[in-house]
């Protein structure tokens, strides 16, 4: 078994918009990471256990990378995902007033795609096309 690092060719990244409190940004980062870990299943490692022998849940087998950025950042950033059709997930404003899978779900339906106020998205696949995403973005202090 090699000590050497292990280097990804693809990127996990969510973008949040730069006027949210701070319960919204690990709200929306949470939600978000949900999403791409359920659908894509290539992004989860091998479960964990401790020295005891207790298990623990698999998680991301790379690091998630947060960025922040303005409303017109974010909706160019989600312009730029559809069209590389990358894997991604979205969390617009209006979920703040749901309490609910189905009524989150049915606040998306409601509105077009150029209508979303978006406050997060999450986007996964390769790094090059990741980073194309997330130009005029900036990591998230």
């Amino acid at each position: 078994m090699s000590n050497e690092p292990i280097r990804f060719d693809t990127k996990i990244a969510v973008l949040l918009r730069e006027d949210l409190e701070p319960w919204q940004r690990l709200n929306v980062t949470a939600f978000l990471v949900s999403g791409l870990g359920s659908q894509v299943p290539e992004v989860i490692g091998e479960p964990y256990e401790d020295a005891d022998g207790v298990p623990y849940l698999p998680m991301f087998r790379q690091p998630v990378l947060v960025f922040e950025g303005s409303k017109e950042t974010l909706k160019a950033a989600h312009g730029r995902a559809l069209s590389r059709a990358l894997s991604r997930a979205v969390f617009t404003s209006d979920l703040f007033a749901t309490g609910n899978d189905r009524d989150n779900r049915a606040a998306v339906r409601a509105v077009p795609t150029a209508e979303l106020d978006l406050v997060g998205l999450a986007v996964y696949g390769p790094r090059s096309g990741v980073d194309k995403v997330l130009k005029g973005a900036r990591m998230h202090p």
